[in-house]
Order: C-alpha cells, then sequence, then structure tokens
C-alpha cells in the first residue's frame, strides 16, 4: 500500500511563501505513472484541488493559484513539491498530498496546515 508522508508548511505573513513536499513511500517505480496532486481543505469548505500532474510532466493549475504557486516532482525520489508564493488569507488552508496510480484507489498524505494572517 502507498503512504504520503507530508512535510512543510506552518504560518506566514500574508504575501510570504511556503513550500510544501510529499514523498510517497512503498511506491516502488510506479511513480511516474500516478497522479500526483495537491489538495486543500479550508474549514467549512469541501476538500479542492489545487494543482496537479496527471500521468506526464505536465503540471496543472486551479485558476486561484495561477502564477502563485508550483508544482513540481521529482521522480528520482518519489517527492512532488509545492511551492507557494504570494500567499493570501484565502489560502489558508490543510493542504493533502494526493497518489492515484493506475489499478489503484486513491491515496491521501496526512495534512499539513498552511495559515496565512495579515
Amino acid at each position: 500500500q502507498v503512504r504520503l508522508r507530508q512535510s512543510g508548511g506552518g504560518s506566514v505573513q500574508a504575501g510570504g511563501s511556503l513550500e510544501l513536499s510529499c514523498v510517497a513511500h512503498e511506491i516502488g517505480d510506479r511513480f511516474s505513472t500516478c497522479e500526483m496532486g495537491w489538495y486543500r481543505e479550508a474549514p467549512g469548505k469541501e476538500r479542492e484541488l489545487v494543482a496537479r500532474f496527471l500521468n506526464d510532466d505536465t503540471p496543472r493549475y486551479v485558476d486561484f493559484v495561477k502564477g502563485r504557486f508550483n508544482i513540481s516532482r521529482d521522480n528520482t525520489y518519489n517527492t512532488v513539491y509545492l511551492q507557494m508564493n504570494s500567499l493570501e488569507i484565502e489560502d489558508t488552508a490543510a493542504y493533502y498530498c494526493s497518489a492515484k496510480c493506475p489499478m489503484r484507489t486513491r491515496v491521501w498524505g496526512q495534512g499539513t496546515q498552511v495559515t496565512v494572517s495579515s
């Protein structure tokens, strides 16, 4: 069973930057074939997609983070990153790494809190 271990996050003032990372364990050589993404869940709201790779290396972003966030992946180390710049108060949420590999159910990381203050 694939396990995702997240790190990073924390508290920052508006306009600041944070980076999240997510290492996929027990994924073998399948990492490059998996959809890897970042989602977030704010209090009282549903979990929503932030950025992801499908089964290729082309990053895809939702509109509200375009130009501010950057998703990257390192297939050698089975790691996906989320660099978050120009953070806004509205970006405050718990952020979750996600892996969806072929013929497997979606797996989630443990979640990382990001808090942006004025």
